[in-house]
């Protein structure tokens, strides 16, 4: 039966990416009435983290993953998925991590244990928008937030990254609604990832936005903001209530 009139609306569980953290989310008008619950990739294990996400409210939750943040969700759903009252994964792979992933997370690794930090910023930061030369104060803006989740949360997440496991299986398996978007222009996570996971998932909804890249909270705040407010009432109608 739907979430019961009178109950409090669905709170959202967001989950960001690599090196980012809620400023990642700054443009975006979610949805009103919802309480919003920020979590923070800091430890160095995929399964870790998703305790970590459903720690961060009781009952069942939207969540809302970019990048490692939707990865996170996956494990979620694998652990908990009665919990999960509707989905929304943006930027992110659900394939298992390939060799060269594998060469790069320790290369990055490295660099930061030399005490390289600001370089790995700076390796990472091509890939996050639709050009890979951003203006000056896009550029800055992704430094800031990246110098902000700093070097130990960054190690945590390159870890983490390399627990991660394929999620094809998992998602076929997936009852609650779900919005997949993508950035045409992402060249880490590109349209493909997304149809598949949108494939896997029964009755998902695909929205490929044009001339966005990575960050998509960043580049069409628009787009993310209605998806959401679309999924919370999708969401609502199909969750049963659940207890304060």
């Amino acid at each position: 039966m739907p979430y019961a009139e009178g109950t409090r609306p669905l709170p959202l569980v967001v989950v960001p990416g690599m090196l980012c953290d809620a400023r990642l989310w700054s443009g975006v008008d979610f949805p009103p009435g919802h309480d919003v619950h920020h979590v923070d990739l800091r430890r160095p294990d995929v399964g870790a983290l998703a305790e970590d996400v459903l720690a961060a409210t009781r009952g069942p939750f939207v969540l809302v993953g970019l990048s490692l943040g939707a990865i996170v969700g996956f494990e979620v759903l694998r652990r908990a998925p009665r919990r999960v009252a509707g989905l929304c994964v943006m930027s992110t792979n659900a394939g298992a991590p390939r060799r060269e992933q594998y060469a790069a997370w320790r290369a990055m690794d490295g660099l930061i244990a030399a005490d390289r930090f600001a370089d790995v910023v700076e390796r990472t930061l091509p890939g996050m928008f639709p050009d890979p030369e951003p203006t000056p104060g896009d550029a800055e803006r992704y430094r800031a937030m990246a110098h902000a989740v700093g070097a130990p949360a960054a190690r945590a997440q390159l870890a983490a990254q390399a627990t991660r496991t394929d999620a094809a299986d998992m998602l076929r398996a997936v009852r609650c609604p779900t919005v997949v978007l993508a950035g045409a222009r992402d060249a880490l996570c590109p349209p493909r990832f997304h149809r598949a996971i949108a494939d896997a998932v029964p009755g998902a909804a695909l929205e490929v936005l044009p001339d966005a890249g990575h960050l998509l909270p960043w580049q069409r705040p628009d787009a993310v903001t209605d998806a959401l407010r679309s999924l919370v009432g999708a969401a609502a109608r199909t969750t049963p209530a659940a207890a304060d």
